[in-house]
């Protein structure tokens, strides 16, 4: 009887400490959140105020070309082109027959121009993703420092309750007074 009432007290005490445990996790995770959308905000203003016009226009061209929609306007086009100047009922209006050496020179001219523009915008990106890096390491620097911190004194609340015991089990394995008699 006496293992069942503290088996249900056991369970009692588990289940709340689960509950409780589960709203910290909440409330850290909360915390976790606002913080870092505090800092990626920061981040935000900060690369907002140090970018110039043509790095914006370099992040706008590479996001452009890096596209679907670039895709499809682009093969588009060139499927245009060729069916253009490839097919007879439009012989008399052909601008670039084939081998297409005119549309040679646009596909050059447009890979020599979309690259440096593309190459720009990552690197502007790497820097962004270091900064970012450097706040998560950041972060988990803080958090291993504080787990760290909560271990040690675990560590020191077992040793007392260890202590505790060995009294305890100390002050039962005495015989008392009555006993004695």
């Amino acid at each position: 009887m006496q293992y069942s009432k503290n088996k249900q007290e056991h369970e009692v005490t588990k289940n709340s400490s689960l509950d409780i445990s589960d709203a910290h996790v909440k409330r850290i995770d909360r915390l976790v959140n606002e913080y870092k959308s505090h800092i990626l905000t920061q981040l935000n203003a900060q690369d907002h105020r140090e970018t110039t016009r043509s790095d914006r226009l370099a992040d706008k061209v590479a996001f452009f070309a890096g596209s679907w929609k670039f895709i499809i306007i682009f093969t588009l086009f060139l499927l245009f082109w060729m069916l253009w100047n490839s097919l007879t009922l439009t012989k008399a209006l052909h601008f670039d027959v084939a081998p297409f050496i005119l549309l040679n020179l646009i596909l050059s001219f447009t890979a020599a121009f979309q690259a440096p523009f593309i190459i720009m915008s990552q690197n502007r990106q790497a820097i962004r993703d270091k900064h970012e890096a450097i706040v998560d390491f950041s972060i988990n620097y803080k958090a291993e420092i504080e787990i760290d911190d909560v271990q040690k004194h675990l560590r020191q609340l077992e040793v007392q309750i260890a202590d505790i015991h060995q009294l305890l089990l100390e002050f039962h394995s005495k015989p008392t007074e009555h006993q004695v008699d």
